[in-house]
Formats: structure tokens, C-alpha cells, sequence
């Protein structure tokens, strides 16, 4: 094969797009989230607790998709605003759970609302059922690149 045939066309590659797509749709979060005083990590983290109380550190990472040390960074400074508690002592092992405050709770209503117009917006060219198969398909692609427990959000 030569040099060429190896090469990745860019005006087709799917996965080019989705990365466009991707940060088309990051940074259209950040500029929604920023005048709230919060980051797609922030909020991420804050909607994460509000769907799955008492996470821990780990748990909360992994479903940010940042490290366990940069999770832990922003849950102190979380803690410190009055956005979330965390227990003192883990009631087993060494992960303390994680809740929503009701600060957070009203800081997460409000980012949640910035991030759906944002989503809402991506979507506004696509019919219902276009938008269907869209999430279908993605969630497909999830389970085909990396395992059906990682398209879930299972943490096995």
C-alpha cells in the first residue's frame, strides 16, 4: 500500500467529524457555562450527583471523563463554594460519598437549562426521528468501539 492509500480523508472520515462535532459542541457549552462560574467538568459533576447521589471521587472521574486527581481538586472546591457534601468518614472503605447541596441542586437547574438550548440548538436541523436515530447510532458506535458495559456508563 502506498503512502497515499494509507492517508485518512478528512471530508469523509466520520471519525474527523465527530471530533468537530465534538468540540463544536464543548465550546459552545463552555460559553453557556461560564457566566454561571462553572466548566463542562462543573457541571458534568454536578449533574452527574444529581442522577446518581453518594458517588464517589472514582466513580465521579470516571464519569466526567477527567482524572481522579483532578476530580478531587474540583470536589474540594466544590465542597468549599456549598455546592456539594461529602461524608467525613467513608461509611466503608476509603471512597466517601458525594451529595448535591441544595445550592448545588439551583446551580445545576440553572447550568442544565444552558446546556439543553445548547444541545436543543445541534439538533434543531434534524427531525424527531432523525435526532432517534442520531442517539442510536452514536450509542451504537459507543458499544462497537468500546463494549456495551462502557455504552451504559456501567463502572465494571
Amino acid at each position: 500500500m502506498s503512502q497515499g492509500e494509507a492517508r485518512i480523508d478528512l471530508e469523509t472520515s466520520v471519525g474527523y467529524l465527530l471530533k468537530e462535532a465534538a468540540s463544536a459542541l464543548r465550546t459552545s457549552m463552555e460559553t453557556v457555562l461560564r457566566p454561571l462560574g462553572m466548566n463542562i467538568t462543573h457541571y458534568s459533576c454536578l449533574e452527574l450527583l444529581a442522577q446518581r447521589p453518594g458517588l464517589s471521587n472514582s466513580e465521579l472521574a470516571r464519569g466526567a471523563f477527567v482524572s481522579r486527581q483532578s476530580m478531587n481538586v474540583l470536589l474540594h472546591s466544590l465542597e468549599e463554594d456549598g455546592f456539594v457534601s461529602r461524608a467525613r468518614e467513608a461509611p466503608e472503605g476509603r471512597a466517601r460519598p458525594t451529595e448535591l447541596t441544595e445550592s448545588g441542586r439551583i446551580r445545576l437547574a440553572a447550568a442544565s437549562a444552558a446546556v439543553r438550548g445548547v444541545e436543543d440548538r445541534m439538533r434543531s436541523g434534524l427531525s424527531s426521528t432523525e435526532q432517534e436515530q442520531l442517539r442510536a447510532h452514536l450509542a451504537a458506535c459507543v458499544v462497537s468501539l468500546a463494549g456495551p458495559d462502557r455504552a451504559r456508563g456501567d463502572s465494571s
